[in-house]
């Protein structure tokens, strides 16, 4: 198994504020503005509102989001689903294979502080697919009988006009997840401070804005990732 970690989520930048994460680990995720015409309406902030904590500015309430990773326990998903358009992005993707973890990191505001925290902001994977499938590119996806074609109706490159992505991926329903609680990738001294993870484990320098990156790891570096991820990030108790 290897796998990948990609950057999602409401930044400072997009839509100007970050998702937060609580001293207990919990955390709450918020995807990106949709930035490109669809096809058809798509949720908007307003729409999420109701199922966040987190309060939304008023002057979001109509602006659509871009709802992509799909995760199938996140208010108007349906499975676990995604899609990218960008090559920095597309071409690690595209190099996993069935059975390979894809992780999910953003960057969170720390609210009241814990000593294992950033002071202000950090970096954190908060949830993970285990592929179904090898990824597909939008040739292969669409030489897919029409019945497969439909795991990704609800996917947000998909409902682009036209659909843009360069790489489609599922997860396994059995074995993805939004986290309940974050793991971190940030050190406490500050968000900009890689920790082991990305120094060690990946095969990024953790130098720059490692947070803004994708981070590979081979077989070994993502067997001890998994051991980190489920001894930090257990499932809700709930389920």
């Amino acid at each position: 198994m290897r796998a990948v970690a990609i950057n999602i989520g409401a930044n400072t930048n997009e839509p100007g504020f970050r998702g937060p994460v609580c001293p207990d680990g919990r955390f709450e995720y918020i995807p990106i503005p949709e930035s490109e015409p669809t096809k058809e309406r798509v949720p908007t902030y307003g729409d999420l509102a109701p199922h966040l904590e987190t309060t939304i500015p008023e002057r979001l309430t109509e602006t659509p989001v871009h709802l992509d990773p799909e995760f199938s326990e996140y208010p108007h998903c349906s499975r676990y689903t995604y899609g990218d358009e960008h090559g920095v992005k597309a071409g690690p993707l595209s190099e996993l294979s069935a059975g390979d973890l894809l992780l999910f990191y953003a960057t969170l505001t720390v609210e009241d502080g814990a000593d294992w925290l950033p002071p202000e902001w950090g970096a954190f994977v908060i949830g993970e697919f285990v592929l179904a499938s090898d990824p597909l590119t939008p040739d292969s996806e669409w030489d897919l009988p029409a019945d497969e074609r439909q795991y990704f109706e609800n996917n947000a490159h998909t409902k682009r006009d036209p659909p843009d992505a360069r790489v489609l991926l599922r997860g396994d329903p059995d074995r993805s997840r939004l986290y309940d609680r974050a793991v971190p990738l940030s050190t406490p001294t500050g968000g900009t401070d890689a920790n082991d993870i990305v120094t060690h484990l990946s095969a990024d320098s953790g130098r720059g804005p490692w947070w803004r990156r994708p981070l590979r790891f081979d077989d070994a570096a993502t067997t001890r990732l998994r051991d980190r991820i489920d001894d930090t990030a257990p499932r809700d108790i709930n389920e």
